[in-house]
């Protein structure tokens, strides 16, 4: 109660949004200079700016989602559950490395050392398994910056690998010829972190303040002294409202319900470092963790960077969520674990992981991680829809993946190097598919989380895209009597009207096909892959 009455008396219910030339909280050009040119930071101008072809023809990335959370291996945000007083990752953190007043996630931060870690190794491997562009961590929630940052001291340089991260993997992916992307996350410290200023409220230590208020002053003598944990855990501010109700934080990410502002030196702070890291290592792309921009529509932080980096680099792309139509013309949407059922108009991607997004030990002993027949189906589904796929593969601490994982991309491997020219450079057809799943009223959750609406896909559910030359319809599934029918290629049909004889089965030769007024009838011989079979149709 006394943190509602504090957040009132304070101000951190969010003012309504202004006008976007009177932002809230606009950013400061006192360290980084945005980059002008063609672009101005405005929706108006930003919309002049295309979705690039090659990454239109390129349809799948690889990402390494991979950080100092790893090190626990208890998943996705644990450095703000690890405060959550009886959680799993709470009962983890206190059980082997004691209570997060006396060892918090600062002193996580030591034990990353990446000791296994060889990017170039990696990837070449991702490449291998079809990966067309390849994305790395920037920084996380965790606000750990994963290069030799200028903006923040807490950072991969300077505590744990002792090793700029980001130069690694930025050199990798030139030497391999993958476009690179990075992803910044650290805007919603500011929030997320706020379980970090709790205390147990019950049990030996009740009462006890977390780590989450400790300053400068507090470090001499322990192994952190002259770093500052305000720079890191960003909480010298009133805890948003109900904060200590911990799903409160999803209502809160678009800076709504009661969040507490950010301050410009925040703000600001996140501005110079994303720029930082643009300027150092010039990515392809970029993505946010967040409803549109970072700070939007409380600052111009977001737009600022979007404008510096179409300025510095004419065909980058940059990610945003839950969009309108008007902001899509202008970003890239990306959507969560999950994807709309209707083919878009304009180039879009999903994001997901085969686990959990940081390293999640229970995932692997569960036998839990996506199959490569899963995600090659839900490639299939987003290419059809003209989307991308960007695939996270999580990372042990050391900078290794497992043996689970490792089977995995095997499995790709072997579907791509077979059929991937049925994804890279294609285009959608007039109709993304045919069967129950397409056919069926699916709605996004928030920024997406609709995956498990597309577990079920079989050999019912057909998905069409096309090269100038060729048509090429994948079935989701083998069917049991290895007899296809394609409705959609019917005799007769106006969106095809070539006549049919014969098509070819990709990885195994041509095959005899009839056209009727059921559909493109088509006998396929036993499965020459073990996830789904491929016609290529000449046009």
């Amino acid at each position: 109660m006394k943190h509602f009455f504090l957040s009132l008396i304070l101000g951190c219910a969010v003012a309504p949004a202004t006008a976007q030339s009177t932002y809230q909280v606009p950013v400061s050009e006192a360290h980084e200079q945005m980059q002008t040119g063609k672009y101005q930071p405005t929706w108006e101008s930003l919309e002049k700016h295309q979705t690039p072809e090659w990454f239109r023809d390129a349809k799948f990335g690889i990402w390494a989602h991979w950080g100092p959370q790893c090190v626990e291996g208890s998943g996705d945000w644990m450095a703000r559950s690890m405060y959550m007083e009886g959680s799993r990752e709470y009962q983890w953190h206190v059980e082997h490395y004691g209570h997060p007043s006396e060892f918090g996630f600062k002193d996580v931060l030591p034990l990353f050392k990446a000791e296994k870690w060889d990017p170039d190794k990696l990837v070449e491997r991702y490449k291998r398994c079809g990966a067309q562009y390849f994305f790395v961590l920037g920084n996380h929630h965790d606000n750990y910056d994963l290069w030799d940052s200028q903006y923040q001291e807490w950072n991969s340089q300077n505590i744990g690998p002792h090793k700029d991260i980001l130069d690694g993997w930025s050199k990798a992916a030139k030497k391999h010829g993958l476009p690179l992307g990075i992803s910044f996350h650290a805007d919603h410290a500011w929030t997320w972190y706020e379980p970090a200023q709790r205390y147990d409220l019950k049990g030996p230590k009740a009462g006890v303040y977390y780590d989450g208020n400790l300053t400068k002053e507090d470090g001499k003598g322990k192994w952190w002294e002259g770093l500052d944990p305000q720079k890191l855990y960003q909480q010298r501010h009133p805890m948003s409202y109900d904060s200590w109700s911990d799903g409160k934080v999803h209502d809160q990410w678009g800076w709504g319900e009661g969040a507490c502002p950010p301050s410009q030196e925040f703000v600001t702070n996140f501005y110079d470092r994303t720029l930082d890291a643009i300027n150092r290592y010039n990515p392809d792309l970029i993505y946010f963790d967040v409803t549109v921009l970072p700070f939007y529509p409380l600052s111009d932080c977001g737009l600022k960077i979007a404008t510096h980096l179409y300025n510095k680099n004419p065909q980058s792309v940059v990610f945003g969520k839950i969009l309108s139509e008007d902001q899509r013309k202008a970003l890239t949407w990306d959507v969560e674990r999950g994807a709309p059922n209707e083919l878009i108009p304009e180039p879009w991607q999903t994001c997901n992981c085969i686990g959990n997004w940081h390293y999640k030990t229970s995932v692997y002993e569960k036998d839990q991680y996506k199959s490569a027949a899963t995600v090659v189906k839900q490639l299939v589904d987003i290419v059809s829809k003209n989307g991308n796929l960007l695939l996270s593969i999580p990372l042990r601490a050391d900078g290794t993946y497992d043996e689970k994982e490792a089977k995995f991309l095997d499995d790709l491997e072997a579907w791509m190097s077979v059929n991937g020219e049925s994804i890279f450079g294609t285009r959608p057809w007039v109709k993304f598919g045919e069967g129950p799943v397409a056919e069926t009223d699916i709605k996004l959750n928030a920024q997406g989380f609709n995956e498990s609406m597309y577990s079920h896909l079989d050999a019912r559910d057909i998905r069409f895209n096309q090269t100038k030359k060729h048509l090429y319809v994948t079935a989701l599934g083998w069917p049991e009597d290895g007899r296809l029918v394609i409705k959609s290629l019917a005799k007769g049909n106006t969106a095809f009207k070539k006549n049919i004889t014969s098509v070819q089965l990709l990885g195994y030769g041509r095959l005899k096909a009839r056209q009727t007024a059921q559909g493109l009838e088509v006998s396929l011989p036993t499965p020459c892959n073990k996830i789904a079979p491929v016609l290529k149709i000449t046009k």
